[in-house]
């Protein structure tokens, strides 16, 4: 059964007219008509299943037949802090994959080395709702915009990988995290030496993510599934 993203979906009220972004992949896209059943999620942890009254391209309309369990936020939250990659696509790429696989949270890094500036935070939501809905989960994962590294290092605590070799004895292995805390990815290039020294300087535990040296977005994608197998 298909799901739709309505994000003001509560246990209080009954009937719902789906956002035209909604409205049109519902009938439109998927075809589906009046009477057809289909799951409607708010990306905090509620679901349910709703009928389809009015199947309109701007206003489908829906009714709600019974809700789910209300399902529990994570406790053990899986956070990357990432800079975009020059190439949209990859950054696209590794935010869908990682939605599925059980992502809770995205931040987005400004670091020195950072070819890409500015990126489209409207258009990445966009992905991060369509791999939920894909994936039938109930939680959408939380982006945040562009923050500044040396900001970031200072509020949190966690893992920042790196490729520096003259560093690899103070690197831990990445099979041998055992807290889930927020994992930092650099850019194209890697962070600059300051960048690791100041994350040293805040407690942040430097990272190997193994003897081959990964692209941006695999580097990131490997992190997301160490840090899910934690609690799997």
């Amino acid at each position: 059964m298909h799901t739709a993203y309505q994000i003001d979906l509560t246990q209080a009220q009954a009937n719902y007219v789906l956002s035209e972004e909604e409205s049109m992949h519902v009938a439109k896209v998927l075809r589906l008509d009046t009477g057809k059943q289909i799951y409607l999620c708010n990306g905090k942890g509620l679901k349910a299943v709703a009928t389809i009254e009015l199947a309109h391209p701007k206003k489908t309309a829906v009714s709600i037949l019974e809700f789910h369990a209300q399902e529990e936020a994570p406790k053990f939250p899986v956070h990357i802090a990432i800079a975009p990659t020059k190439n949209m696509d990859r950054l696209e790429w590794f935010l869908e994959k990682a939605t599925e696989l059980g992502l809770d949270k995205v931040t987005l890094l400004k670091c020195k080395n950072n070819e890409r500036k500015m990126v489209k935070m409207e258009r990445l939501e966009k992905i991060v709702i369509a791999a939920m809905k894909q994936s039938q989960r109930t939680y959408k994962p939380e982006l945040t915009d562009l923050t500044p590294f040396s900001e970031f290092v200072q509020e949190q605590k966690g893992y920042i990988a790196h490729c520096y070799d003259e560093l690899a004895e103070e690197k831990q292995n990445y099979l041998e995290i055992a807290e889930s805390k927020p994992i930092l990815i650099g850019p194209e290039g890697d962070f600059t030496m300051d960048e690791v020294q100041l994350a040293s300087k805040y407690g942040w535990t430097q990272l190997d993510l193994g003897k081959n040296r990964l692209r941006t977005e695999t580097a990131a994608l490997l992190s997301t599934m160490r840090l899910i197998q934690l609690y799997c």
